[in-house]
């Protein structure tokens, strides 16, 4: 009997990805009908938004996931440049932009105000951006990342855009810097410039932020000092979440740090609130989640048909784990705070809907792994 060739399609994560983009939904309510009934006088803002970019999102995902993902890397003859490299240059030229006509959030430019849709966080596209331009970089030259050279070519390219996201957000500016840098990582053989490049950048970022000066050294101050400093409230609040939550939670909806304790607990601090509404046990399981997540995007880029393909799941992977990691070691004051959200769970319409995006660039990926059967 013959075996048929067959395309592989990654149910598993599209299944995943549903589950937490549904329990970010429940999750946003949860935390954000209180203050959205107080301000609005709607217990419904927030998730309402929150729904409308998932749906779009959703869409995005579906259509992205059934095109082929090496259209990004194609030569259009009514294009000068391939679709990857317009897509950085774009993500590039908004990340100027939003220094001149951003809107001023808390002390911070990082949106750009859209008529009638709102507000877009350009750092948010320049992630998937990166993503797509440094994979394509490594695979068109991949054997000069041996060298230290072609790292450095490789940074020339893409070091503008960290900068400039840096001047605007350095949490997302080293979400970035690691996407780059894994991405370059695994495409070399040789890995030993690798750890002195990363030993340098650890130390020289410790020190610009424990010897520099502004709100970030604050943070360090903060941090150090968390029950005596005069700015510590949020993130101590959120530790008397967790801790309040116990193993099994106080049930969902029945927090009470989110009843104006914890500001605007939808977004980055949601953690402490599934802590304290689920338990130990419902944030072990919400770990559990993107841990499965990250192991198919792992399974995919390790069995994509090309390199291009596999460096496109590393770099949705890399997001993802990083960014999880940060938020839950801030809201656990591991770390110095630093605005980042909990993917797919948090607050944020652009930043739901271009995780989806990229999500269905990993499925697009999937769906061209063969197997026999």
């Amino acid at each position: 009997m013959e075996k048929k060739t067959r395309h592989y399609y990654d149910f598993s994560l599209l299944i995943i990805t549903i589950v937490l983009v549904s329990f970010g939904l429940v999750m946003i309510f949860s935390s954000s009908s209180y203050m959205a009934q107080t301000k609005f006088n709607d217990d419904l803002h927030f998730l309402s938004r929150q729904g409308r970019a998932v749906i779009v999102g959703v869409i995005l995902m579906l259509i992205i996931s059934k095109l082929d993902y090496k259209l990004l890397i194609a030569k259009f003859k009514f294009l000068p440049v391939r679709l990857c490299s317009l897509a950085y240059i774009g993500a590039l030229a908004l990340q100027i932009l939003v220094l001149f006509i951003g809107q001023d959030y808390n002390g911070a430019k990082r949106w750009i105000l859209i008529p009638v849709f709102g507000t877009f966080q350009p750092s948010e596209l320049s992630k998937i951006a990166v993503i797509i331009f440094t994979a394509f970089l490594c695979y068109q030259a991949p054997r000069v990342l041996d060298r230290p050279a072609g790292f450095i070519r490789n940074c020339i390219y893409v070091g503008p855009i960290i900068v400039l996201i840096a001047k605007e957000n350095l949490s997302s500016a080293i979400i970035v810097a690691a996407i780059f840098f894994v991405i370059c990582f695994v495409t070399g053989r040789k890995h030993w410039y690798y750890y002195v490049i990363a030993v340098l950048a650890i130390a020289g970022l410790a020190a610009a932020l424990y010897f520099g000066q502004g709100y970030r050294t604050e943070r360090v101050d903060i941090w150090l000092n968390l029950e005596t400093h005069p700015k510590g409230y949020q993130i101590l609040q959120g530790l008397y979440a967790i801790a309040s939550g116990g193993l099994f939670g106080t049930g969902l909806g029945n927090s009470m740090q989110k009843l104006g304790n914890i500001p605007e607990s939808y977004n980055d601090m949601i953690f402490t609130i599934i802590c304290e509404e689920l338990g130990i046990l419902g944030a072990i399981a919400v770990i559990a989640l993107f841990l499965m997540l990250i192991w198919r995007i792992l399974i995919i880029s390790v069995n994509a048909p090309d390199l291009y393909g596999s460096l496109i799941c590393v770099g949705v992977l890399v997001q993802i784990a990083v960014q999880v990691a940060l938020n839950i070691a801030v809201v656990t004051n591991t770390i110095p705070s630093t605005g980042i959200s909990l993917p797919f769970i948090s607050y944020g319409g652009t930043s739901v809907v271009l995780l989806l995006c990229e999500i269905g660039l990993v499925l697009s990926v999937s769906g061209h792994i063969n197997y026999e059967n």
